[in-house]
């Protein structure tokens, strides 16, 4: 019987069995895969342009040696002048000037490092006095004014306490010197009066030289105090 269907063609009917992804458009995820060529980044060559502008910018910031030091010596000439001036004056008191004469004496000196002259000392310190100088080694040294005030005792008292070697200040109320450390005490020309220290404190023979300087020396005769040697000398 007769269809209802138009006749096909030759060229219709060709077309009709054409596989559809043949004469589709690529579009989509297929499409993409076709034109875009596939990209591995598995062992990729570094860049060396990129390390090259690194590197040397790097070596740009690294100072000069020669510059570096030239600064670092600037530095400690400015902080190392005015320290050095501040505790010059400081050691001139604790270190020895070595003068003296053949006998070994030494010339004493006050706080500031300055040559004690006998007469200014009198006339700056009162009877009874007991001062500090810089004597024998450098040893801190007390200085005695006769009670009359006239002159000065014919020698000099080590201030190191004979217990640990603190240095022993004189108390004029109590009349004694009194070691803050430990307690110790001796009377007014040295004598140890109470312990733990086992000693006196050590004497030196204070004179003067031609010129009117405070000198002190060895004192190496019999302690008058205690009638025995000196133990200093033991």
């Amino acid at each position: 019987p007769p269809s209802s269907s138009p006749a096909l063609s030759p060229h219709h009917t060709m077309a009709a069995f054409v596989p559809a992804p043949l004469t589709a458009p690529r579009t989509g995820l297929l499409a993409a895969t076709i034109k875009t060529p596939l990209r591995t980044t598995l062992h990729q060559p570094p860049r060396p342009v990129a390390l090259k502008m690194i590197s040397s910018t790097n070596a740009s910031s690294i100072p000069d040696v020669a510059k570096r030091n030239t600064l670092n010596l600037m530095l400690v000439g400015a902080v190392g002048a005015p320290t050095l001036a501040v505790l010059g004056g400081y050691a001139r008191f604790f270190i020895p000037f070595g003068e003296g004469g053949a006998s070994g004496e030494v010339v004493a000196r006050d706080v500031r490092g300055g040559v004690v002259v006998k007469s200014k000392w009198l006339d700056s310190h009162q009877a009874g006095d007991r001062s500090l100088v810089q004597g024998m080694k450098g040893d801190a040294t007390y200085l005695v004014v006769t009670d009359d005030g006239s002159d000065l005792e014919f020698y000099g008292l080590n201030a190191t306490c004979t217990h640990l070697g603190c240095v022993v200040p004189w108390n004029k109320a109590a009349n004694k010197f009194m070691c803050p450390c430990h307690g110790s005490q001796y009377d007014e020309t040295g004598k140890v009066v109470k312990g733990p220290a086992p000693l006196s404190l050590a004497l030196a023979v204070r004179g003067e030289n031609a010129a009117g300087e405070v000198v002190l020396n060895s004192w190496i005769k019999e302690d008058f105090r205690t009638g025995f040697a000196p133990w200093w000398k033991a």
